[in-house]
This record gives structure tokens, sequence and C-alpha cells, in this order.
């Protein structure tokens, strides 16, 4: 064997390992950060060393040191794991190491993100004319899209902001319901909008904006140029705002509407689940991300935009040793970033794994397990269930067994509860406020979660309930 052989048989073997091993280990981290800093830390060698050896050096200095994310008990945030195909399409992605900016430096991954986004768009639902950019997450896919609704809205008003920027420009308001993610709040930070922009919205006690909301709002300044943003699925209990209506508003008032499905926008692959975004394909852009329910490995994101020529204008570049092929599509033309990894082919790997019987299955079944998962919880004493999931997400809290404990007692029992279950290591969850509550948020994105893993987590926070009763006060 030549030495890239042995290395790379050795860093295959370390991978397999690490995936065995799974449903054996904790979930959690179980080294320190300072043992992490320990291990890693040592100063840097005047002479190299092996290639061989900084690998097996690397797999043994982190170990313990990996969140558990791709398990099928890793319910927090809401973080999928890589499917098998998009996995082993990733390590030929370094392989095959091109910058995936333009057709002439990567042609096979330029022909590849053409079919991967196209297929995309038709899973979705989404019109098949709309541009699309593949970015590094969803908080790049905001940015790519506001940025088209920017040069959007300013050329009606006469204004071309890439050549003349913001000041002076007329001032663009945002509306967004009050659930709205913080990676928006970014993308407005970044494209020079400013926080302040920003107006957010009361919805109902469901989470979702209601029409006479935004209608309202919109009638303040009737003239103002504005995006609307729309929730398909926020972070805590998964509302989907009511598209047809909300979106039919916007429009009458010459907004720019932009749809935040980061992972909710997949619900279109579902037949069973899919109603939930009726009416999302009038919307004028959307962001999601690959990386969680379409289980690419990290670091993936997708912008679709309606207006192609906006979407292009927003990111132009040109450079005198920037060579077109003339015919076929050149990623930089679509996206923020210029060297760039060739995104396209975990997306197309996973797509082409799945097919749309297998993409519509992993929604359901995961929407199936969250709900499961929550209401075995629920059966618990001492668990209160904030939100059933009406998709993959669900709320549950832990109350303070005194009498007379107070709301802060109940939040403070819920951040130890979920300190513990996080500590047993079975499973791995994040915590949130929810309406005032401090919650534990339970999020189904993985292929990898099957009954057993329900049944088990359910388990493990009996468990860890019962202990926490037979510990003195």
């Amino acid at each position: 064997m030549t030495a890239i052989d042995i290395l790379l048989e050795r860093t295959r073997r370390h991978a397999v390992d690490f995936l065995d091993g799974l449903d054996q280990r904790p979930v959690r981290p179980t080294t320190t950060l300072d043992e992490l800093r320990r291990r890693l830390g040592a100063p840097l060698d005047d002479r190299g060393i092996d290639p061989t050896q900084v690998i097996d050096d690397l797999v043994a200095a982190t170990s313990g040191g990996h969140l558990g994310s791709a398990s099928g008990r890793s319910f927090a945030w809401v973080m999928g794991g890589a499917l098998p195909s998009a996995l082993a399409a990733d390590w030929l992605v370094s392989t095959w190491d091109n910058n995936a900016a333009l057709y002439l430096s990567a042609p096979a991954s330029a022909v590849v993100e053409e079919v991967a986004g196209r297929w995309v768009k038709d899973i979705l639902g989404l019109p098949a004319d709309a541009s699309f950019a593949i970015t590094t997450g969803c908080q790049m896919a905001h940015f790519t899209c506001l940025a088209a609704a920017r040069h959007a809205l300013l050329g009606k008003k006469g204004w071309d902001v890439e050549r003349y920027g913001l000041f002076n420009a007329p001032h663009i308001r945002v509306l967004a319901s009050e659930h709205r993610h913080g990676s928006l709040t970014r993308a407005l930070r970044f494209l020079g909008f400013g926080s302040n922009s920003l107006e957010l919205l009361a919805t109902g006690t469901d989470a979702r904006l209601e029409p006479a909301v935004l209608s309202a709002a919109m009638g303040k300044t009737p003239a103002a140029p504005t995006i609307v943003v729309l929730n398909a699925a926020d972070l805590n209990v998964g509302a989907f705002d009511p598209f047809v209506e909300l979106i039919s508003i916007a429009k009458s008032r010459g907004a720019w509407v932009h749809v935040d499905g980061a992972f909710g926008l997949w619900v279109r692959a579902s037949a069973r689940h899919r109603t939930l975004a009726d009416g999302i394909e009038q919307a004028d852009s959307w962001a999601t991300d690959a990386h969680k329910w379409l289980n690419t490995p990290q670091d993936i994101g997708i912008a679709i935009v309606a207006d192609a020529a906006a979407h292009k204008a927003a990111m132009d570049i040109s450079a005198a040793y920037l060579s077109s092929d003339g015919r076929a599509r050149d990623p930089i033309d679509w996206t923020p970033e210029w060297t760039r990894r060739a995104r396209g082919f975990p997306v197309y790997a996973a797509l082409r794994e799945l097919g749309r019987a297998g993409a519509a299955n992993l929604i359901d079944r995961c929407c199936e397990h969250a709900f499961q998962l929550v209401r075995g919880l629920g059966t618990l004493h001492e668990v209160e269930v904030l939100a059933y999931p009406t998709l993959n997400q669900g709320l549950v809290r832990f109350l303070d067994k005194h009498p007379h404990a107070t709301a802060a007692a109940h939040d403070a029992k819920t951040d130890r509860m979920i300190e513990a279950i996080n500590r047993e290591g079975s499973a791995f969850f994040s915590g949130t406020t929810w309406q005032g509550c401090r919650a534990m948020r339970i999020s189904v994105v993985n292929w990898r979660t099957t009954n057993e893993d329900v049944e088990r987590t359910a388990r493990a926070v009996a468990e860890v309930l019962e202990s926490e009763r037979r510990s003195p006060p």
C-alpha cells in the first residue's frame, strides 16, 4: 500500500469506529474544556510529522470532545445526521478539492449543483424558473435572499444599491414575527439595514402571525419599501404562518415576501404534512438548510429566489481573470462566497439516496417520533407538556414538587433537569424560553432516530427524575 492508501484507510477506520459507537457512547461530550486544551495545545513543532500519526493523534486528542449530534438520540437545537451517501460524497468533495466557484474550475461540481438545485425546487414545489444558491447555511441563505430583495425594492425607487450603497438610500423596513430566528437579525446587520429596521409583530397563542396584525403594520407607512419575513416552522413549536392570507396582503402593498424555512420548508416533500405550507410558493424568496431535514453534513444551506434577475444583480461580480464557459451555470454568480466547497455533491447524493418517497418518509417518521417522545415524557410525574408537536418540535417543562413552588422554581427545576438528563448521557436536549417559561425543547430531524431511541430516551428521563426525587433537598 502507498502512504496515501495507509492514511485514508486509517482515517476510514477511525470514522467507522466513531459511527459504530454512537449507540454505546453518551451523546454528550465527556471531556472538559481544560482537558481538550491540554491535549491539543502543544507547541507547534519546527519539523512536521507523518500524516498518519497526525490523524491518529488528532482522534486520540479529541476523544470525548464531540457532541453525538449524529446520534438518533440527539434532540437539541435542530441538527440532523448525515445520510450515508451524503457523508461519503462530502469526503469526495475534499478529495477532489476543486474551487466550486466557476464551471471552468470545477465542471462536475457546477453541473451537479445545477441538477441538485432543480431537484430541490421540484421536491419543495417551488417555481421551476426561480434561481438558487447553495450556501454555508441558512444564515447566508437569508443574506443572499435579502440582498436580492434589497436590490429589487430599491431599484423600484430608482436607487442602484450595488453602485451607491445605502447612504441616502430610501429606508427599507422589515416586518417579521416576534418568533423570528436570530440569523435574520444578523443578516440584516450584515446587509447594512441595521437591527432597528426590524419591526417585530405579535403572534397569536399558536405562534402564528395573524393577517389583521400584518395588515395594520403595513398600513402605517404604506409607501415604504417593505420586506415581510414569514416562518415555515418556528424554532420552538414548529408554527407555520398562514401563507395564503399573509402573502396576499403583503403583495397587495408591493412588499417582498421572504420565508424562513430552515427546516420547515421540507414539509413540502411530505403528502401528510405539506398542507402546513400551503401558499408558500407565492413568496419571493425562501431560505432553508440541507444539513437539517435533508440530513447532509453540516455547512450546507439553500437560498431560492423567484426573481432570478434581482438575485444575480445582487451577487454580480466581474474580474479580468474570471473566465466563463458561456453556457454553463457559474455558482459564483449566485452566492456571496468566492472560493467555496462543492456543496452540491452531498445535496445531490442525499436526494438520490432518498428519492421522493424516502424524503417523505423521513419527514413523516421524524414527526411521529417527536409526538411519541413528547407524549411519553408528558406521562411522567412532574412533567408538563407546553406544546405537543404539530410537526417535529415539542416543549416540556419540569415542575418543582413543592406545593407553593413559584414560576421561578419551575424554571430552575427545568434547567436543572436538562443538565441532569444530558449528564446521564442517553440523550441530549437544549433549553429555551417559551411564553415566559423555561422549557426543554425536543427536536427530531435525524434519519437515525428509531422507536427504540424514543423509548430509551423516555426511560432515561424517567430514571433521572426518580433519582432527583430521591435526592435530599
